[in-house]
């Protein structure tokens, strides 16, 4: 009996090494093909891959190697993480551990909530994904909680409140794991809230600091406030950030100001519609760059995009890159946050430009219009030239990957009255315009510098939400609002591939590696922001919930 206890605590000592997972693995992610790490297959955000296994010449035989039910039918936006020959899935309610070359089930939690919760979620009950280290794997929850959970158990290590739902806050995003502290952004900027990024002891759920989005008082901005209003000024911070760690630098995206009625706060109200630079141990603001000051359209720049190392007038430069939902692509600096670049990727008529000297919009005559109290035609539209899904990024052509929108919206001023609990807008809000005898949206392969396509491929009917994947095998992984995950080929658009998910795809692909075998997994199951407008068309897209698992055998 001895013997065999000693060779059970053997083993076990055998599979937490294993198991074992720390910042150099992190920082490593995108560069190994076994792992999916990360919110964003690597830190910087590129989700590029460079395994070749599928190509262009293959890729046509792709089929299922498994499927897993999410069993709900909400909306799926969460990016499966793969370790140690697990595979982790998030929805609002559960979390699951899957075995990712069967799609069985190791371990499922599920989420008990109260039911005024589901009252408050902005955009869909949802949830982005999971972050892992050491063991442990993190999640946010629509009541403003953070979960640490035993990464093979699935047991409950701590539990710690973040904020007041009842006040309109909720966590959809990935936390992000940087130089040991974990940091997770805040949802609810609709409801008069004021956004944030914190920071957390990883081990006990203790919190380290917190940096205001909108900044009040003493803090450094205070001054681009009108009285009290940045304590419910917005700026929520709800999708994962960046992270540098050679310049030890993250990058958060913040949204929209509150209310959407900006001549209520007038000045540049920092920090909404921004990237800010921060340090992970401490929370400490390095620098921000603001894109729409007083944003007056719910062009949030939530989507902090991808960290690139490019070559800018032939001079090697630590870039960040972003297509902004206000139409405009951005090339900035990340070591300062210097603007090298600024130009419309879709049609744009709230600004006539972006200054590159001040690095400011030149706002159009119909914004000095709406800001008078005039109705105008704005595009883009409130979903922005793109929504938050992440683009992705080709180093060897560099080019990015987005599924943009070309939509417009009737925008005009109201009297905003804040209610808790409620939307604090301010505006006579119509919906989104959809062009007549023109696409919807695009696929775009994308000239940072310049903003121009070198292919665009229309989406027919509805457009898409979708996440990108781009991969050294030449392909870049998408999904359509009308249910088929699809390969096209990077250097042309055309369609290489594609498969009929049963639902709408609003998820995120991944590529990783077994055993010398290359596999994609994606969630199917519409819904999303897409769904609050209305569109008759999405009756003809059933509900989903399910994980897709593919390879070429």
């Amino acid at each position: 009996m001895k013997i065999k206890c000693l060779a059970l605590i053997s083993a076990c000592a055998i599979v937490g090494a294993a198991f074992a997972q720390n910042t150099s693995d992190l920082t490593a992610d995108h560069k190994t093909a076994g792992d999916v790490l990360t919110y964003g297959m690597g830190y910087n955000n590129q989700r590029y891959s460079a395994l070749t296994q599928i190509n262009k010449d293959n890729v046509g035989k792709l089929s299922a190697t498994w499927a897993y039910s999410l069993n709900n039918p909400q909306s799926h936006e969460s990016q499966p993480i793969v370790h140690d020959g697990m595979m982790y899935i998030t929805t609002h309610d559960s979390t699951a551990a899957l075995d990712p070359l069967t799609g069985k089930q190791l371990w499922k939690n599920m989420i008990e909530y109260k039911r005024d919760v589901f009252a408050m979620a902005c955009c869909g009950l949802l949830n982005r994904g999971v972050a892992i280290y050491n063991g442990k794997v993190y999640r946010g929850t629509l009541d403003s909680h953070i979960i640490a959970y035993d990464a093979k158990t699935g047991k409950e290590v701590w539990k710690t409140k973040v904020a007041d739902y009842k006040l309109g806050h909720a966590i959809t995003s990935a936390p992000l794991v940087a130089n040991g502290v974990l940091l997770t952004g805040i949802a609810g900027g609709e409801y008069g809230t004021r956004g944030f990024v914190d920071g957390y002891d990883l081990n006990t759920g203790k919190k380290l600091w917190r940096f205001y989005t909108t900044a009040y008082g003493d803090e450094k901005g205070a001054d681009t406030w009108p009285g009290e209003t940045a304590l419910r000024g917005g700026a929520p911070t709800w999708i994962t950030g960046a992270y540098d760690p050679e310049l030890d630098l993250v990058y958060w995206g913040t949204g929209n100001g509150g209310p959407w009625n900006a001549e209520f706060r007038k000045g540049d109200n920092l920090y909404i519609a921004s990237v800010i630079a921060i340090r992970p141990k401490t929370g400490e603001l390095v620098w921000h760059y603001q894109f729409s000051p007083n944003d007056l359209y719910d062009y949030d720049a939530t989507e902090v995009g991808m960290l690139v190392d490019m070559k800018v007038k032939g001079k090697d430069t630590k870039a960040l890159v972003q297509a902004n939902r206000n139409g405009f692509f951005y090339v900035l600096d990340r070591t300062n946050g210097k603007l090298i670049a600024a130009n419309p990727y879709v049609k744009v008529n709230w600004a006539d430009k972006i200054d590159m000297a001040t690095g400011r919009p030149v706002e159009s005559a119909l914004t000095k219009s709406v800001r008078a109290g005039g109705a105008e035609e704005i595009f883009p539209s409130v979903l922005g030239g793109k929504n938050w899904t992440p683009m992705a990024w080709n180093p060897a052509n560099n080019l990015a990957y987005a599924n943009t929108l070309n939509m417009s919206w009737p925008y005009e001023l109201a009297k905003p009255e804040y209610k808790q609990g409620e939307w604090y807008l301010g505006m006579n809000f119509k919906g989104v315009t959809m062009p007549k005898n023109e696409p919807h949206g695009y696929l775009r392969a994308i000239d940072p510098m310049t903003g121009k396509d070198k292919w665009s491929k229309p989406w027919p009917g509805q457009p898409s939400m979708a996440g990108t994947l781009v991969t050294a095998g030449g392909l870049v992984f998408t999904g359509a609002a009308t249910g088929e995950i699809m390969a096209v080929d990077a250097d042309s658009g055309k369609t290489l591939w594609e498969f009929q998910s049963g639902s709408g795809i609003i998820g995120l692909p991944v590529t990783w590696e077994h055993k010398g075998q290359q596999y994609v997994s994606i969630v199917s199951g519409g819904g999303g922001v897409w769904a609050l407008l209305g569109d008759a068309r999405m009756a003809d897209t059933p509900a989903g919930g399910t994980l897709w698992t593919f390879s070429v055998k």
